[in-house]
């Protein structure tokens, strides 16, 4: 791996850039689930969690990381492996926030992505897309 702070700072970045379009498609599909279709909101924050996070690999892949793994399948695995710690990290920042400290649902959530964030990509960089 070839390492220098620059590279780390610009890898962040792209992946907080990803991250944000994971966000979208996060909030959305939760919003859907959870108050179009009354679903239980643990159920649609992961769900939400788990489209977002396949967006994510596929960007972090291409763009974030320009990983040329042959074995797609296998990183895909590692990489969500790491997102399911995220998730369950995530779902534990959710119940701290929204049941625990009583703030809003969405501020809530959004709050736990800013702290499963530092996880997901240091994970990732270290785990994932070493080579």
């Amino acid at each position: 791996m070839n390492f220098t702070l620059q590279s780390l700072i610009i890898k962040f970045f792209k992946f907080g850039a990803v991250g944000f379009s994971g966000l979208l498609i996060d909030f959305g599909f939760t919003y859907f689930f959870k108050d179009v279709l009354k679903s239980n909101k643990y159920i649609a924050n992961s769900i939400g969690f788990s489209l977002a996070a396949t967006n994510n690999y596929i960007l972090n892949r291409i763009w974030t990381f320009n990983s040329a793994d042959p074995d797609i399948l296998a990183q895909f695995l590692k990489f969500f492996g790491i997102s399911v710690i995220g998730l369950l990290l995530n779902n534990m920042f959710v119940w701290i926030f929204h049941d625990k400290i009583k703030l809003n649902f969405y501020f809530s959530k959004l709050m736990a992505i800013g702290c499963v964030l530092f996880w997901n990509f240091f994970a990732n960089y270290i785990y994932t897309f070493t080579s």
